[in-house]
């Protein structure tokens, strides 16, 4: 008669097993992840030029599109999104909004762009399966395309994260996106760069600054106001405050018949810092030190014709530390700033950046 097997050898041979399922159900999941990336890559991309839109750019030929509304504000906006996504792999979006017709007598570009970015914000994680995440987006620097001023930023939504280039034309405003949950900076730069818009036409555009020196904010875009589009103030994004002393409509002085008889009204420059040719640093008070007070403060400034800040104020930041950027600001100096040969006042923010 045969004894009986150890009933701890029974248990190494359960336990071994175990380990052994585990195992190939890691590396089942690790291939559907790389194939998931990989078929981004290798799917067939083919350049995609939207009837009733202003952009061309090269998507995987699955993409799909998809047309709907958004209530901002009191503002309906008209969206589509052009979309190219895997569960667990990259997503490639292409966002177009349209709604806050581009109106200087109201509100300058800089405060229409920070709508647009807001909304978009708020309308884009349930589009990509993420209603629930909190998204985030930190300002990377300007960029221009074509003539078309234009914004980069970080994204991040739940596990995805990536880049995200946002440009307003006179009609639309796109976003376009590269997230994912390991970087491919590959795919990134084969996506973004694809994408093309029309030459910029008719009116000049104002100078405003190509990178800022200092790090730069988590951005959200200006408080709501009356009669402009505008966004929610949000504890944890500082934004930009409208200039309050923005030509009104009807008080246009490009409308005056009279030459020289008013200067013209400032325009918007957006983010300052690298346009600054002396940009003091700021104390650190010692009573924010007891504090440990920290974060991005947003100073509004606006500059004088021979480049000199004529006004500063705070507009989001710890309290601690308004005070000592105010004081930074206004000691800054600018290169002057010409209109169609015309020196001009520009108003804009700087921030200052605090870290513990």
């Amino acid at each position: 008669m045969k004894p009986n097997p150890p009933q701890h050898s029974q248990c190494g041979r359960v336990q071994t097993l175990m380990r052994l399922s585990l195992a190939a159900f890691v590396l089942l999941a690790g291939s559907v992840s790389v194939a998931a990336q990989a078929n981004a890559t290798t799917a067939e991309w083919v350049m995609l030029s939207p009837e009733g839109e202003e952009f061309s750019i090269s998507m995987p030929r699955e993409s799909t599109s998809d047309a709907g509304e958004q209530t901002y504000h009191k503002m309906v906006l008209k969206t589509r999104l052009y979309l190219a996504a895997q569960k667990s792999g990259p997503v490639l979006a292409v966002a177009s909004l349209s709604g806050i017709k581009s109106n200087p007598a109201l509100y300058t570009e800089f405060q229409r762009m920070n709508s647009y970015v807001d909304a978009f914000k708020d309308w884009f994680p349930e589009k990509i399966g993420r209603k629930a995440a909190v998204p985030k987006l930190v300002l990377l620097g300007s960029k221009t395309l074509n003539g078309n001023e234009g914004r980069e930023y970080r994204m991040t939504i739940g596990d995805l994260s990536g880049i995200v280039e946002v440009y307003a034309t006179r009609k639309r405003f796109y976003a376009v996106a590269v997230l994912n949950t390991k970087k491919d900076q590959e795919l990134q730069e084969r996506f973004l760069s694809s994408f093309v818009l029309p030459e910029k036409s008719g009116e000049p555009t104002s100078t405003m600054a190509r990178q800022p020196t200092m790090e730069t904010p988590t951005v959200t875009p200006v408080a709501p106001q009356a009669n402009k589009p505008a966004t929610d103030d949000q504890k944890t994004e500082p934004g930009a405050e409208a200039p309050s002393n923005e030509t009104k409509p009807g008080e246009n002085s490009e409308t005056q018949n009279t030459p020289g008889s008013q200067k013209r009204a400032p325009i918007s420059g957006g983010v300052l810092n690298g346009k600054a040719l002396y940009l003091p640093r700021p104390d650190y008070p010692a009573e924010a030190q007891a504090a440990k007070a920290s974060g991005t403060v947003v100073i509004q400034v606006t500059i004088d014709e021979q480049g000199a800040v004529v006004s500063a104020h705070a507009v989001s930041g710890h309290p601690l530390l308004q005070a000592a950027c105010v004081s930074a600001a206004r000691q800054a100096r600018f290169s002057p700033t010409t209109l169609m040969g015309e020196p001009v006042k520009v108003t804009g923010v700087i921030t200052y950046n605090f870290v513990l």
